[in-house]
């Protein structure tokens, strides 16, 4: 597996997403990652300035492969349901499935695979137990569109929708340990972490966990 051998400029790429800021407190500097999805490297790229990881990635579009590429990035084009398994156990410290996982057809086995090739596994996804998708489907009776899922249903990239709720108890079952986990809200504030499990899942938009076998 190639790793980064120059670094790219952090500064020419702006933290888009709130989920950026969360992961980076996550990983260790110096350590080894591989962005699982990684669309046009932006994460990568603010790891590398930031924290002098050394980073590769993996993106189904080709489009994001080339524009991660262009910037010096080392990304492959392979789609996290079937080409996971060629990584060997433990290859890297962290493996970081961003906003992903609900767009995998095996969400289960992806996290399986992940849980092996890293020695950590940094997951984020929008909450479908979020309040205002709720009142959509009560009020209006239609799949819900939010900043963070913006598509229409018969568009949309995601197939399997999942509350952090869901999310807990799909790690429980695989016996994985929740190292951290951290809920965020519509204007980019952290909910309290001794704040209960319900008031995550209703006032989360999204969240990041960071799990370890």
């Amino acid at each position: 597996m190639s790793t980064m051998t120059a670094t790219t400029d952090s500064s020419t790429i702006a933290p888009t997403r709130v989920d950026y800021d969360v992961i980076r407190e996550l990983v260790a500097p110096g350590s080894r990652i591989l962005d699982v999805g990684c669309g046009d490297g932006a994460l990568m790229a603010l790891l590398e300035g930031s924290h002098g990881v050394r980073a590769s990635g993996i993106e189904l579009n080709q489009a994001g492969v080339n524009e991660a590429v262009s910037l010096g990035l080392s990304v492959i084009q392979g789609d996290a349901d079937t080409d996971l398994a060629a990584y060997p156990d433990r290859a890297f410290d962290y493996v970081i499935l961003s906003q992903t996982l609900q767009a995998t057809r095996d969400p289960r086995a992806v996290l399986e695979n992940l849980l092996r090739i890293g020695t950590c596994c940094i997951v984020s996804f929008p909450n479908f137990g979020f309040w205002r998708v709720r009142l959509k489907l009560l009020f209006q009776g239609e799949m819900p569109t939010t900043r963070l899922l913006p598509d229409p249903w018969w568009a949309t990239s995601n197939i399997h929708f999942c509350t952090i709720r869901d999310f807990i108890n799909l790690c429980a079952d695989m016996g994985v340990e929740v190292d951290r986990a951290i809920a965020v809200n519509t204007w980019g504030q952290r909910i309290p972490i001794n704040a209960p499990w319900w008031f995550w899942n209703l006032f989360g938009e999204q969240a990041v966990f960071l799990l370890r076998r």
